[in-house]
């Protein structure tokens, strides 16, 4: 069967428009639900819809429970073992991610960075493999930290991996019409792990039941919903 961009997709689909990219010598992104098999052709794994994004990123959105990590995604993870120089951190998937103390910016044998077990991570995959160990690093490709790194204080909450690409979607207004309301910080990890903070903790409470909110309201009833919130906020100060 042949896959159709933006149609519904079942696992051993074909995706033919990647495949004649790929004959034309251009450059094709495979992303979650699809690979490439040992005669070059690009099947569906998993059941879904087949998204695109211009000019040649694939990849099929679908609803799951278990994350399935993915190279150069960003992930919120809790460190759960200190292992001589290795930090174990949950991230949701079947096994732990492996994150070097080096992996931090300006971190050396003597300046280690203070992170302890059961602090809340903001990292990159380096590594997802799977017949590897995941691994993280907390630094961008020319060794800044930007946003990631050590995640202090706030409060981390599980959600489904579509109401995170739903937020992160830039035709998504969500995030700026709530930061007209109150001023937080949020982390969201392609893991479905958000990590948010509030100038209070009404406000981080009340950011966090508006995110979850967000999964089944369109973006015309968003405008609303973070009325509705703001004036929560406002009732209680």
């Amino acid at each position: 069967m042949i896959a159709l961009v933006d149609g519904p997709v079942l696992p051993g689909f074909r995706v033919e428009e990647a495949i004649e990219m790929a004959k034309a010598n251009k450059k094709v992104v495979l992303g979650p639900g699809l690979r490439q098999d040992k005669d070059d052709a690009v099947l569906v794994c998993k059941s879904g819809v087949l998204r695109k994004k211009a000019p040649n990123t694939f990849w099929v959105d679908c609803y799951q429970k278990r994350y399935v990590p993915n190279r150069s995604e960003i992930v919120v993870g809790i460190v759960t073992q200190k292992a001589g120089d290795i930090f174990r951190v949950d991230i949701g998937g079947s096994e732990p991610a492996s994150l070097s103390y080096l992996a931090f910016e300006g971190a050396t044998k003597k300046n280690r960075p203070d992170v302890n077990v059961g602090d809340a991570i903001c990292a990159r995959l380096l590594i997802a493999n799977r017949d590897l160990e995941p691994e993280l690093i907390c630094v961008d490709s020319h060794g800044k930290k930007g946003k990631l790194g050590a995640l202090q204080d706030g409060f981390v909450f599980n959600c489904s991996i579509n109401l995170v690409r739903k937020i992160l979607n830039p035709k998504c207004p969500f995030l700026d019409l709530l930061a007209k309301e109150m001023a937080f910080e949020i982390a969201a990890g392609m893991n479905s792990r958000i990590w948010i903070k509030g100038k209070t903790v009404k406000e981080t409470i009340a950011v966090g039941n508006a995110i979850l909110a967000v999964e089944l309201k369109s973006n015309d009833e968003l405008k609303q919903l973070c009325d509705d919130i703001g004036g929560y906020v406002a009732g209680f100060s």
